[in-house]
């Protein structure tokens, strides 16, 4: 039987990087901080003093420093995992992400690809500042080339981050940090993959399909405790996506055939989003089994406000439960 630890997020990404890097000396870790330090989180605390400095290491702060060099790196044989201290510090990088790392399997008809992770900290709930909070998943899902991921748990931290880590192309690996101390999970200790691409059922059900990903996955699992006692009889599907890009589409669409209703739940802004291309496929693909219009519950258009606001912009667990009830009302 394989032996388990106990980890929290934070310590999940640690203990991957660190069983990654034993196995794979071509693995190099860098980012603003992330040497010496350990990153502003300490996620790759005390990885330097193991692997030395030729290795892990700091960088300037200079985001498409770090993007280019990882993509030259990458092509020559090496397999960066680069830190951007927070994803709304990404857009300098973009230059080179998105023109050079998310096409040269394409532009050079698959003679090379670009083996790179991008990990970054983001969204909010910690009272920090808009840079600091943001959730940029979507600009990034919508470029051809990259895959991108956000776990919501230990297991799938570690199981997506290895993954992540062994795909050949360039994947953008988010961490939301209001859950990278939650709380901690039982996990097996040796190196393992949960599959890019690969939704996970949470709960079965039949009223209601609730999609969600990253922090989201435990505002809807709060909402869904409070509806068990308010409203015990409405029966939740909830769907954790883990990836974004690739998304599971089978998985929802076979899920919203049975349930005949949708809600998708991120804190990002809604227009342009993830929940709009859900929903947009539910309605070419099980148009005719919806009973209500799909809903969505997400952060409003805005930039994320300072911590006094920043409450009313997040949505809550009480906002989720009560528009699932008002969703499950509505007849056919």
């Amino acid at each position: 039987m394989s032996k388990t630890i106990i980890l929290n997020n934070i310590e999940a990404v640690t203990h991957t990087l660190d069983l990654n890097m034993q196995k794979d000396n071509t693995i190099i870790l860098y980012g603003q901080d992330v040497g010496f330090e350990g990153g502003v989180f300490r996620a790759t605390q005390g990885l330097q003093a193991k692997f030395g400095d030729d290795r892990v290491f700091d960088a300037p702060i200079a985001e498409a420093t770090i993007m280019g060099s990882a993509v030259g790196a990458s092509i020559a044989g090496l397999k960066p995992i680069v830190e951007m201290q927070f994803s709304g510090f990404s857009f300098p990088s973009f230059m080179n992400l998105f023109t050079h790392a998310a096409r040269y399997r394409n532009r050079s008809r698959g003679r090379f690809s670009c083996p790179l992770v991008v990990r970054m900290p983001m969204g909010g709930g910690v009272k920090a500042l808009e840079h600091h909070s943001e959730a940029l998943e979507a600009i990034f899902s919508h470029v051809p080339g990259l895959k991108v991921v956000m776990p919501s748990n230990p297991y799938d931290t570690k199981g997506l981050l290895t993954a992540a880590i062994n795909d050949p192309d360039p994947v953008i690996f988010f961490e939301p940090k209001r859950i990278y101390r939650a709380f901690k999970q039982e996990i097996p200790e040796d190196l393992y993959e949960v599959k890019i691409g690969e939704a996970n059922i949470i709960f079965e059900g039949n009223d209601v399909t609730l999609v969600t990903y990253g922090a989201n996955v435990h505002d809807c699992l709060a909402a869904i405790q409070s509806l068990k006692q308010t409203n015990p009889n409405i029966s939740v599907e909830l769907i954790d996506l883990r990836t974004i890009k690739p998304w599971d589409r089978t998985t929802v669409i076979n899920s919203v055939k049975k349930t005949g209703r949708l809600m998708v739940v991120h804190e990002a802004v809604k227009s342009f989003s993830v929940s709009a291309e859900i929903i947009t496929t539910i309605n070419e693909k099980a148009f005719y089994s919806l009973k209500a219009a799909p809903v969505r519950l997400t952060g409003w258009d805005i930039t994320v406000p300072y911590a006094q606001g920043e409450t009313f912009h997040m949505v809550s667990p009480d906002r989720i439960a009560s528009e699932i009830v008002k969703l499950v009302s509505i007849e056919e």
